[in-house]
């Protein structure tokens, strides 16, 4: 059985979870308005990763004899400037949602629940792939700057991202 502890930061962590979704949905629809729907498909994949997430916290909890309690979902931003502060904003999201989880370990260790800690190492690998990811798109707009034949080629690429789901162990 799970600690309230424990079952209350998974919890606050499927929201963190389903409002990354919500962001990434966001961006989404930003890049379909502009026009870009290779950076769109990008973060159409993005969305099912971050459901992905907060399902796989969803069922650990669960399986725990946990009480899942979805809480309200904050309105993500709608309008950025540029492809560039896009990715920015989605690293720096990134970034939180990594610190985000090193706490949720912290949690699990003083609860010495070695089932929790063990099902959170994934999740920490996960994040250190999510920010790398961000990051190498981040320093591609850099190198294009205002080229936009370049973006629409960076564009075609990120068309070819595709959702593979997740093994959450």
């Amino acid at each position: 059985m799970i600690s309230q502890k424990m079952g209350n930061a998974i919890n606050d962590q499927i929201n963190a979870e389903l409002f990354s979704e919500y962001l990434y949905l966001s961006m989404q629809a930003y890049f379909q308005r502009i026009n870009l729907l290779g950076f769109a498909n990008w973060m159409d994949v993005q969305v099912k990763e971050e459901r992905a997430h907060g399902m796989g916290l969803f069922n650990h909890l669960i399986e725990r004899g946990g009480k899942v309690e979805l809480l309200a979902i904050d309105k993500p931003k709608t309008d950025w400037s540029s492809a560039l502060e896009v990715f920015e904003a989605a690293l720096e999201h990134e970034q939180f949602v990594t610190g985000r989880i090193n706490s949720l370990v912290t949690v699990a260790e003083e609860e010495k629940d070695r089932a929790s800690i063990s099902f959170l190492d994934w999740y920490v690998k996960e994040q250190v792939e999510e920010e790398f990811n961000a990051n190498s798109i981040i320093q591609s707009l850099k190198l294009i700057g205002p080229d936009a034949n370049a973006l629409l080629l960076l564009d075609k690429d990120l068309a070819a991202r595709t959702f593979v789901a997740p093994v959450i162990a």
